[in-house]
């Protein structure tokens, strides 16, 4: 005979699997079938992007970069670019994909609302830098146009994210970038400013956020090999592979060689056990001995103490990063100090004369 009260339970736990399989709009099914336009919806806006990502940096889509990109096979990805022309988005040139001007006017808005939620994120929020991209990518596909513009006015409107890379204008304008070059391939002994910090792939960005880089500061590369980049920036030495240095814009701070307007407190007034911060070095120090300064660490920023002094008077022992330099007197008028320690390094810098 049959347990009447096991068969009683299951039959309620049917009913019940039953219901929340497939209650009317709340069911798990009926939230699927409702998820399936949105995810369709998703992928053909990442598709979008990446067809105008290539487009801008002079490259050509194809079905395998799409496939990479979108994590997709290339039968779906086939699948997905016939829809995408079917609704005018796309044309093909030959087996490459092309934007129609409704499919850019699309992309730009995705773009448009992925960068002004990452600058959003950046001035509005706690969010960390590594967290910027991965929310931003989540929530761009939700903003409305008209939710877009209301946050560009929310913002300020911004011209660009808080990587570097130009926000879309509501009309698809963008703004000009500056002249840069890959930290890989710049010039050493040549002064830049970091414009761009590519943010993905998301490991190679956690590197460069972990070497503490950011927009706005000043770089000198001292060394190029296949091996390593050796730079200086904001008065710390950082080595870097090529793979991660290629992911840092800069762009070449011209120097102009001008008559100092001082007066400028030199290292040499610093006494013994006092310490001061370089604010710059003067014009008339010039080759070797300006490439020995820097290759010292004597940039703006650094921190240098007075510690002993020959018993002529001259030269005088100074701490600089961690090790006694010894310099003779017309070296250290050379270097420009304050013994403001507790200043910025940016608002010293804005101090200093030709560096």
């Amino acid at each position: 005979m049959s347990d009447p009260l096991g068969a009683l339970i299951i039959t309620a736990l049917v009913a019940a699997l039953g219901l929340w399989l497939f209650w009317p709009d709340k069911g798990l099914f009926w939230r699927w079938q409702q998820a399936r336009p949105i995810t369709r919806r998703v992928l053909i806006e990442d598709a979008l992007k990446h067809i105008y990502d290539c487009e801008y940096h002079g490259r050509a889509p194809t079905v395998q970069s799409l496939a990479g990109a979108l994590n997709s096979s290339v039968n779906e990805i086939a699948g997905l670019l016939t829809e995408m022309q079917a609704h005018e988005l796309i044309a093909f040139a030959g087996d490459k994909p092309e934007l129609t001007t409704q499919g850019r006017d699309y992309a730009l808005h995705i773009i448009r609302a992925h960068r002004l939620w990452e600058r959003y994120l950046a001035d509005k929020t706690g969010y960390t830098a590594a967290d910027w991209h991965s929310q931003s990518e989540r929530r761009e596909h939700h903003l409305s146009r008209a939710q877009t513009d209301a946050l560009a006015r929310e913002l300020g409107h911004p011209r660009f994210d808080p990587h570097g890379d130009p926000i879309p204008t509501a009309s698809g304008d963008l703004a000009a970038p500056a002249e840069r070059y890959n930290l890989s391939n710049f010039w050493p002994n040549q002064y830049g400013q970091i414009v761009h910090l590519e943010d993905e792939p998301e490991t190679i960005y956690a590197q460069l956020l972990a070497e503490g880089l950011h927009l706005g500061m000043i770089v000198l590369v001292t060394e190029i090999t296949p091996q390593r980049v050796r730079f200086w920036a904001d008065g710390d030495e950082h080595v870097l592979a090529p793979i991660l240095a290629a992911n840092v814009s800069v762009t070449p701070i011209q120097l102009e060689e001008e008559a100092e307007t001082g007066p400028y407190e030199s290292l040499s007034q610093l006494k013994l056990g006092q310490s001061a911060r370089v604010t710059g070095i003067s014009y008339r120090c010039r080759g070797a001995e300006r490439r020995r300064f820097l290759d010292l660490g004597i940039l703006p920023g650094t921190i240098i103490k007075a510690e002993m002094v020959s018993p002529s008077g001259d030269p005088t022992a100074y701490r600089i990063r961690g090790a006694l330099i010894g310099l003779r007197q017309e070296q250290a008028d050379l270097i420009y100090i304050t013994r403001d320690l507790e200043s910025d390094t940016a608002q010293v810098r804005k101090m200093e004369a030709i560096i």
